[in-house]
């Protein structure tokens, strides 16, 4: 688990702390599409990142159509897998208000809220169930 500032694009905590990691397969959204770093990341560690299709701008709407059914199929086989994952992400932030850390002032307190609330929740989700 990696806790950067909200500032910092995912793209960028990819980069630095998963680009290197040897023979996976990554999911991720559009923002990842098309990006040059990812052909060399392929090339160099065998590994990939699958997202759904970004339509590109002025592509004629012969060609679009032409690409529709190959394109539709392959992004929802994609969001498919992102779908759980994304849901957990959700169902953790809905359960724990984790991103409600106003009043941490260090990171021992930002540690200590994001780990205490990920532990308070998935104990209520023990002896709730």
């Amino acid at each position: 688990m990696i806790v950067t500032k909200a500032s910092v694009s995912d793209f960028t905590v990819f980069k630095e702390a998963w680009s290197e990691k040897v023979n996976r397969t990554f999911f991720g959204d559009k923002i990842y599409n098309g990006q040059n770093f990812l052909t060399d990341m392929n090339n160099k560690f065998n590994s990939e990142m699958l997202t759904p299709v970004k339509a590109i701008k002025g592509t004629p709407d012969v060609l679009k159509k032409f690409d529709k059914a190959v394109n539709d199929l392959y992004s929802k086989a994609v969001s498919k897998i992102r779908q759980p994952i994304e849901a957990l992400f959700s169902w953790i932030i809905e359960k724990s208000d984790i991103q409600k850390a106003s009043k941490v002032r260090s990171t021992k307190g930002l540690n200590l809220h994001i780990y205490g609330r990920l532990a308070a929740t998935f104990i209520t989700l023990i002896f709730n169930s």
